[in-house]
């Protein structure tokens, strides 16, 4: 019987990875956290109170799992909280998107169009592409001609058919479910700098703790 009003009174919350709010909004628990608590408190606490954001804080807030069960235990002290999962939640504070320049924005495709297309020739042409074609044209034909538009053409539209492929996009519109390596080292980075972010945030507290 102590078991079962053990277990009634526990509340078990799994902080969520990554949450993005606007600057001045209110931050409550639901919003950072997913809960399993008994029906008769689970609205208050999902509209418990986290943290505000304040001017003073930056783009970046690192909430901790322990802020939040003493919060929690402060407003239910009858209770008992179990953490499962990330012991921190990142907060971005999505600010004002800034207007983009279009001849800035021209001008950066350019030269990456410029950059690609260089690449492209400068590898062809250390592996002496076109000799090869010219070769395998001979082989087939009999003919020497300098410009194997039979492989020069459908070479072409395969780089184009296999990038393509490669990202997984045709513009906004994706092929397959399936991310594209591209978007998985991508999420790679993104792992990392949020591992980052909440090393550096820690070091940060033990610090300021230190200095008080």
């Amino acid at each position: 019987m102590l078991e079962v009003n053990r277990m009634e009174n526990t509340i078990y919350i799994r902080m969520r990875n990554r949450v993005k709010v606007n600057p001045g909004e209110s931050i409550l628990l639901k919003d950072i956290a997913q809960i399993i608590s008994r029906d008769d408190i689970h609205l208050k606490l999902e509209t418990l109170p986290v943290h505000k954001v304040s001017p003073e804080d930056n783009n970046i807030i690192i909430i901790d799992v322990m802020k939040v069960i003493r919060q929690i235990t402060g407003a239910f002290p009858e209770t008992e909280v179990q953490a499962v999962g990330p012991t921190q939640t990142i907060i971005e504070v999505i600010l004002k998107k800034k207007t983009v320049s279009i001849p800035l924005f021209l001008l950066v495709w350019l030269l990456l169009f410029i950059g690609a297309a260089l690449t492209i020739m400068n590898f062809h042409e250390d592996v002496s592409m076109q000799a090869v074609q010219q070769r395998l044209y001979l082989l087939l034909t009999g003919k020497h001609v300098s410009k194997p538009l039979l492989f020069q053409i459908p070479y072409s539209l395969g780089i184009g058919l296999g990038m393509i492929l490669f990202f997984n996009h045709v513009f906004k519109k994706r092929l397959n479910e399936e991310p594209s390596p591209l978007e998985v080292e991508m999420f790679n980075y993104q792992q990392s700098l949020d591992q980052y972010v909440i090393l550096h945030e820690n070091k940060e507290s033990i610090k300021n703790l230190d200095d008080d």
